[in-house]
């Protein structure tokens, strides 16, 4: 999800070559977690069970969704885009079932109560799937003539059903917060993905007001363009809260900032903010909104780069490093 929103941003600044390089990057990460997921199904299954089973991990199922329509969409702007008709095929089948599924199991489904205690920043990731599929949606309705009102049907069926699951989960994570103990601890990385959603409901708004006129388009047009500008302002709104958060958390409770595979979350929202706002400006003619796009956009470059970096370096100390060392012989034996 983050290179892969990344290397959209970067084509969109007329940088073709990073951005390939990311998109190979982002493709090997995919196909790669796949496998790996796969893999886990077969080989630990009850943990994958009680994965589903837990509210605070369950909806992480959803970035499989986000992901295959981040990937799809980059290789829709390379022309590939019976690539992306596919992608979103797979993504959109997959975000009807565990949108069902999910809820049912890890919240409705449960004997714990309250469940609202375990409300945390990845319920946002199933707004994310939403938007991604109308994303994708919108992203092939100009190629597709015969099946352009479909599309647009989906696109924007699947970019309201984000918004009512916005205010759904931003109720649900404010109960959390203002209702049970709170501590540093629990402030993790994936609370950036609160403005990640947003700025994706931006990005779709921003692709069906593009979109050419059909009935679903025309009669929400001008609503959906009215609050994309408003979802952004709202976005732009809770980076210094989150900027924040994150001060108080490593600077004032002194918590070690090192690496953690959440962190990735973190860099999705600020990539998908600064695609968003250059959409946006484009759309709708915005060049503040445009500027302030491409200034995030540089900005997930460098977070994304870091990131990197520390992920590469922590594998070296701690897995390759691991295998590499010899076996000391146990002085004992």
């Amino acid at each position: 999800m983050a290179t892969g929103i990344i290397s959209v941003g970067l084509d969109l600044m007329g940088h073709p070559t990073l951005s390939r390089t990311l998109l190979a990057v982002a493709g090997v990460a995919y196909v790669a977690l796949v496998v790996l997921f796969v893999w886990r199904v077969v080989a630990f299954r009850a943990e994958v069970v009680d994965d589903f089973l837990d509210p605070r991990r369950a909806f992480g199922f959803f970035t499989f969704v986000a992901a295959t329509n981040v990937v799809g969409v980059r290789l829709g702007l390379e022309g590939e885009y019976v690539a992306t008709a596919v992608l979103l095929g797979v993504a959109g089948l997959a975000w009807m079932v565990l949108g069902y599924v999910v809820p049912w199991t890890a919240v409705l489904g449960r004997r714990d109560r309250p469940v609202v205690a375990t409300a945390n920043g990845t319920w946002f990731i199933w707004v994310v799937a939403s938007q991604s599929v109308a994303v994708s949606a919108a992203t092939i309705e100009p190629v597709y003539d015969d099946a352009r009102r479909e599309l647009a049907v989906l696109a924007v069926v699947c970019w309201s059903v984000g918004v009512f699951l916005y205010a759904a989960a931003g109720i649900m994570v404010a109960l959390r917060l203002m209702l049970y103990a709170f501590g540093p601890e629990e402030l993790t990385p994936p609370y950036w993905v609160a403005m990640g959603a947003l700025s994706i409901t931006v990005l779709a708004g921003a692709r069906i007001v593009e979109m050419a006129d059909a009935p679903m388009v025309a009669v929400t047009r001008d609503l959906i363009a009215g609050l994309a500008v408003m979802f952004w302002a709202f976005a732009t709104w809770l980076i210094p809260v989150l900027v924040a958060a994150g001060w108080w958390r490593h600077v004032r409770h002194r918590i070690p900032l090192s690496y953690d595979a959440t962190l990735w979350s973190m860099v999705f929202p600020v990539g998908m903010y600064g695609v968003a706002g250059i959409y946006l400006g484009q759309a709708d003619h915005l060049p503040v909104v445009e500027h302030l796009g491409h200034a995030g956009m540089w900005c997930a470059f460098v977070i994304w780069l870091v990131v990197m970096v520390a992920m590469l370096t922590h594998l070296a100390n701690t897995v390759f490093t691991s295998r590499s060392l010899p076996r000391v012989p146990d002085p004992a034996s």
